[in-house]
């Protein structure tokens, strides 16, 4: 894989068997990607990024604009999110093993005494993948047979630039453990998106095709998505 870089924006390059050039800003920090032709020679590629630099920069700027939370210190009265509802933390030192229970209202975080601020951060984050995996494997068998595609395996990851990934030679997909922060509908639009690169692996007609196929309003989720506060980096 190659590297373009035109200032301060890095591109990273791959090439594959497809017939045309393919220029991406991904949420959330407008990390930006560019698939080519096989036999694209670089300096092509460079003369292209440069003609698209103003679009490039245009992307990077909403996407930095965009609001952000304070970060997280998992402290009592902290505000902290569930599938887009908004929950108070009460965090309670207890000698018993760290748990998390939830009601309609709050969130508790049940701690040893004296568990430091990564500890309680730990146990929060275990908590949110918990609930992932009550919802995603029920999204995927749901999916799969309308999109003919098999999910091998699915993982959960704390992702920095993106929200979900997928290795379409595998069979696997990767989603940002943030999603369990919005609402469900933008899970099933990340999921369905890396499913399609099953099918499709670049964003090219194919790709665009499967989705507006089967998830029609899949570009008022990815607006919505985009829209919401930004966790800060951990």
């Amino acid at each position: 894989m190659d590297t373009l870089h035109l200032g301060d924006i890095e591109i990273a390059i791959t090439r594959k068997d497809v017939k045309h050039v393919h220029l991406s800003v991904h949420p959330p920090e407008g990390r930006v990607t560019l698939v080519a032709p096989s036999r694209s020679r670089l300096e092509v590629l460079r003369a292209y990024a440069i003609t698209r630099l103003a679009w490039i920069r245009k992307q990077r700027a909403a996407f930095q604009a965009q609001a952000r939370e304070a970060p997280r210190r998992h402290v009592t009265r902290e505000t902290h999110y569930l599938w887009g509802r908004r929950y108070l933390l009460d965090v309670q030192y207890v000698d018993a093993k760290p748990s998390v229970r939830q009601d309609h209202k709050r969130i508790t975080l049940l701690v040893r005494p004296g568990a430091d601020e990564a500890s309680r951060a730990d146990v929060m984050h275990e908590w949110y993948k918990a609930q992932l995996h009550l919802v995603v494997p029920d999204l995927i068998r749901a999916w799969e047979p309308r999109l003919g595609v098999r999910v091998r395996a699915y993982y959960l990851q704390r992702m920095k630039t993106r929200w979900g990934s997928c290795n379409h030679e595998r069979g696997h997909i990767r989603l940002n453990t943030e999603l369990v922060k919005k609402p469900r509908h933008l899970l099933e639009y990340v999921l369905v998106h890396e499913m399609a690169h099953l099918l499709a692996p670049t964003h090219d007609k194919a790709f665009i095709s499967l989705l507006d196929e089967h998830l029609p309003m899949w570009r008022q989720a990815r607006a919505e998505l985009n829209s919401l506060p930004l966790s800060e980096p951990w």
